[in-house]
């Protein structure tokens, strides 16, 4: 195959597709503020392959960058698939370990929007990088549950995006957050930007 990478406004097949899955009218973000991005990648099987991605217009050619240089490196990724395809479910995506951005959605065991829901997040890999939270009795709960075996970050394993991953080095380069970072909660797969939108809202831990 021939690899592409390319950054266009939103197809009208694709935002057909998106309707009541991951798109939903809403005073925050609109197509015009989205772009569609078309990015190569290397998969598990060593192998080129085609990926989708939505982001938000501000980041496209920065994201596409990124994964310019990860294809570049040959860093594998399983899967880039549009979210339309889970049907906007984040746990079924993340249980097919697929690499996402936009998702008009909440934190997950929040009332807050999720940063993918404006466009300024990507989820890479998220199977070996899962997202860890407090269940509310002491303990604490692994999303997605086939991540439970990589919640342990002390040890190594295929795929874990830490301290000198190719990936994290691209991302926090260009400044975008990492969720790895964060305290109350960790997020090994997500990458986040924080960019002053014309419509804030609460959306940030």
């Amino acid at each position: 195959m021939r690899p592409t990478f390319l950054s266009t406004a939103i197809p009208d097949s694709i935002f057909a597709r998106m309707q009541g899955r991951t798109f939903i009218e809403n005073p925050y973000i609109s197509r015009a503020d989205l772009r569609y991005l078309q990015v190569a990648y290397y998969g598990f099987d060593q192998k080129a392959h085609q990926g989708e991605l939505i982001v938000h217009r501000q980041i496209a050619e920065e994201i596409e960058a990124i994964f310019r240089a990860l294809f570049l490196q040959q860093y594998p990724i399983e899967k880039i698939r549009l979210m339309d395809e889970y049907d906007g479910d984040d746990n079924a995506a993340m249980e097919d370990n697929n690499s996402s951005a936009f998702n008009y959605r909440l934190i997950a065991g929040t009332n807050r929007l999720s940063k993918h829901s404006l466009g300024l997040a990507v989820d890479v890999n998220p199977r070996y990088n899962p997202y860890i939270r407090p269940d509310g009795r002491g303990g604490w709960l692994t999303e997605p549950k086939s991540g439970a075996p990589y919640a342990n970050r002390t040890r190594p394993f295929p795929h874990k995006i830490a301290e000198g991953d190719l990936c994290l080095r691209l991302f926090t380069e260009r400044g975008y957050t990492w969720g790895g970072d964060w305290t109350t909660v960790k997020d090994y797969q997500h990458f986040q930007k924080n960019l002053q939108l014309e419509k804030e809202i609460r959306y940030d831990f």
